[in-house]
């Protein structure tokens, strides 16, 4: 049988599910999606560059980049986590010395980014708020453990 992790074994029957952060779901949704446009763009550059750039130049970064990408949305919990992603945002802006047409996707991926950080802040502290009016409602409401069927 599988180890069972922290969580599972603290769990009892009727505790509530900790709610999962729309902020760094939006954050993780956004660094995904720049990896797959720098794997193309990577290609892009492969093609129409490789005889003025070193072709394991061109592969290395543009994988390395995509790589970079893909890892940090494990760091998004972290402290440090959302001001990496502002660096990698700055450094697919930067892509553009390259090919051109990067400076406009990676200032449309910043623009994305932000959007999906305040959004995600908003909704979570909307979802804070209304869990801690849940918390309050559930505890002026209590039922004596009949499973809320009245008696007469």
């Amino acid at each position: 049988m599988a180890r069972l992790t922290k969580a599972q074994r603290e769990w009892r029957p009727g505790m509530p599910k900790k709610r999962r952060s729309i902020k760094v779901m939006f954050a993780s949704t956004v660094l995904l999606l720049e990896a797959f446009v720098v794997l193309f763009a990577t290609l892009v550059v492969f093609g129409l560059r490789a005889d003025s750039i070193p072709v394991g130049l061109i592969l290395g970064a543009g994988l390395t980049l995509s790589a970079v990408l893909i890892s940090s949305c494990a760091l998004l919990t972290k402290r440090y986590g959302i001001h990496l992603g502002w660096v990698l945002q700055v450094v697919l802006i930067a892509t553009g010395i390259v090919e051109p047409m990067m400076f406009l996707v990676g200032a449309l991926f910043a623009l994305t980014w932000l959007y999906g950080l305040r959004t995600g802040a908003r909704l979570d502290r909307e979802n804070a708020a209304r869990d801690r009016e849940q918390a309050a409602w559930e505890q002026a409401n209590r039922t004596n453990g009949d499973g809320g069927q009245q008696t007469l």
